[in-house]
């Protein structure tokens, strides 16, 4: 196994034995002759391909297509029932809900026993500790047994464990699914993190943009097979052709991508949007932004508000406010600039702006000078929650942040009544004509 390669799987099958009743085990227990008393179920049939190191690799297919027994395979959990598997480094995983945990443990023995399974001693894992617990915001329920959690409380915890352990190899199976969206953010972040100090990332989803977004390749397995490797976007493609195609055979897979016409079904619908929204709730403040350090400036306040300054967190898309900052110096500076981005859950950079431009010079300020910065913006999103990032930089100090907040302020974006518009942007103010003619909501169509 070359030493740049993180995760090696050369043949692997996987063969479950299928029992119609409990005492045919016992059966095949006691067989003296080659008589099965069992079905085969093939989950996995000859599977191959490498993972190099600093790698973050996407997994896709439809259900029951053997993915998470893949990914139990790789961790260890389960065994190959011929081929082999090799990884490179420490393996943290998070796969079914819950597993690795007693449930008739504290949520503190959990921590203790989870970590030490990965390969950490006690020493390590006191070091760790609080770390763990702050990212696992579940309070003073770290002391009871955690059959007494929420599904949301398991998942925080294992993926509390899981990042803090320092793997080489992280690996998560879904589980992201099930937190809310502030947490899932949480976890993106620090997925990006994992990925940036280069280690090696290998995750399931059933989120096309997810794979997109996050991953440097992708990999199709079906009925047990592994289809294709390539890169995300055209293995996604594949993966829809066998979603929606009527031939779901494994031949010829083409590289269309069949879900650019969406039923409008599947955008959900909410009573509260058949009038526009602009309000600020409490409960939408995130969780636990990331500052970093102050050098010479601090964002002493920053949010988003309406056009007569009022904090407002929840809009209907189109809606048109400010992204504040301000900004306060106890260092002299001669180039600064102030920006902003906006971020979906899972990482994804959908706007943002500087002033001035990075390329034009910056701005002279003076020790104990203030600033308010105000962007004009027309949230012309579609539905979900989006984060700002503020920051303020010195482009004549090697182009170095001097404070930013990352993952700032949240806003969630209301779905617009009657919208045709899907995705990410609002493009839903285009005109639409039908043999000419412009067509809309009022005048109806034929």
């Amino acid at each position: 196994m070359s030493s740049d390669i993180a995760i090696s799987v050369l043949g692997v099958s996987k063969c479950f034995e299928i029992y119609d009743k409990p005492f045919d085990r016992l059966k095949q227990v006691f067989s003296r002759d080659k008589e099965k008393y069992y079905k085969e179920f093939w989950a996995l049939k000859n599977i191959s391909f490498e993972i190099k190191k600093g790698e973050t690799v996407g997994i896709v297919g439809q259900n029951g297509s053997g993915k998470s027994t893949l990914l139990q395979l790789i961790c260890g959990t389960l065994n190959p029932t011929s081929g082999k598997i090799q990884n490179n480094g420490r393996v943290a995983a998070l796969l079914e809900l819950g597993s690795g945990f007693n449930p008739e443990f504290t949520g503190r023995e959990n921590i203790y026993l989870n970590a030490s399974i990965l390969g950490m001693d006690r020493q390590e894992i006191d070091l760790k500790f609080a770390d763990i617990l702050k990212f696992a915001d579940i309070g003073d329920f770290i002391e009871q047994p955690v059959k007494k959690y929420s599904s949301g409380m398991l998942v925080r915890l294992s993926f509390a464990v899981a990042i803090n352990v320092d793997p080489d190899i992280l690996i998560i199976d879904e589980a992201l699914s099930v937190g809310d969206e502030f947490f899932q953010r949480k976890c993106f972040s620090q997925i990006a993190k994992i990925k940036n100090n280069g280690k090696t990332i290998l995750f399931v989803s059933h989120s096309a943009s997810t794979i997109i977004e996050l991953c440097d390749r992708a990999i199709l397995v079906e009925q047990g097979q592994l289809v294709q490797k390539g890169s995300p976007r055209s293995i996604i493609k594949q993966y829809h052709h066998l979603l929606y195609s009527n031939d779901s055979s494994l031949k010829n897979i083409p590289g269309d991508n069949d879900d650019d016409f969406k039923a409008n079904s599947q955008l959900s619908e909410d009573s509260n949007k058949n009038q526009p929204v602009c309000e600020y709730v409490e409960e939408l403040t995130p969780i636990s932004p990331l500052r970093y350090q102050a050098n010479g400036a601090k964002i002493t306040d920053f949010f988003f508000c309406d056009q007569e300054g009022k904090k407002v967190n929840m809009v209907t898309s189109g809606f048109t406010g400010f992204a504040k900052a301000i900004v306060e110096f106890d260092k002299p500076f001669q180039d600064i600039a102030f920006g902003f981005h906006l971020k979906s859950i899972s990482g994804l950079e959908v706007a943002g702006m500087n002033f001035p431009n990075l390329t034009s010079g910056g701005i002279t300020v003076t020790e104990g000078e203030k600033f308010e910065v105000l962007w004009k913006i027309n949230i012309l999103l579609n539905e979900g929650i989006y984060f700002f990032t503020f920051g303020v930089r010195s482009l004549s100090k090697e182009d170095k942040f001097i404070d930013r907040i990352v993952d700032a302020f949240a806003i969630k974006v209301i779905r617009k009544i009657n919208s045709l518009s899907y995705g990410i942007f609002d493009i839903s103010s285009g005109e639409i004509l039908l043999n000419g003619v412009k067509v809309n909501e009022k005048n109806g169509y034929r």
